[in-house]
């Protein structure tokens, strides 16, 4: 099943829930998804304080975009910290993460296949 059409509607009306995985403070907003494929369009938060280390390193199989819209995290492998306005372009395969942020930190992101 493809992603869902939709008009423009407010997306603070889509709650924001707890990510899979073991870290704690990390909650998105899913705004559309192919729950068969995978692919998704969300937005990240990061709680002030948030390790993602128990999630260890991420690799996918699908195209992730990702924009930030607010705040930083820091990169613990490459030991660098991106901010609001960065942006990601990652091929599946690419290994990223894991982060911590000091402030909090929210994101747009989009999973695709192609």
């Amino acid at each position: 099943m493809p992603k869902p059409e939709f008009e423009f509607f407010p997306a603070t009306d889509v709650p924001f829930t707890a990510c899979e995985g073991k870290a704690d403070g990390l909650t998105e907003r899913i705004l559309a998804a192919d729950g068969d494929t995978g692919v998704a369009t969300r937005i990240l938060h990061f709680d002030p304080g948030t390790d993602t280390t128990p999630n260890g390193v991420q690799v996918h199989d699908f195209w992730e975009e990702v924009y930030i819209l607010e705040g930083s995290f820091t990169d613990t492998r490459l030991g660098r910290t991106f901010t609001a306005g960065d942006y990601a372009c990652r091929p599946p395969g690419m290994e990223h993460g894991p982060w911590t942020s000091a402030e909090g930190c929210t994101t747009f992101e989009v999973r695709y296949r192609l």
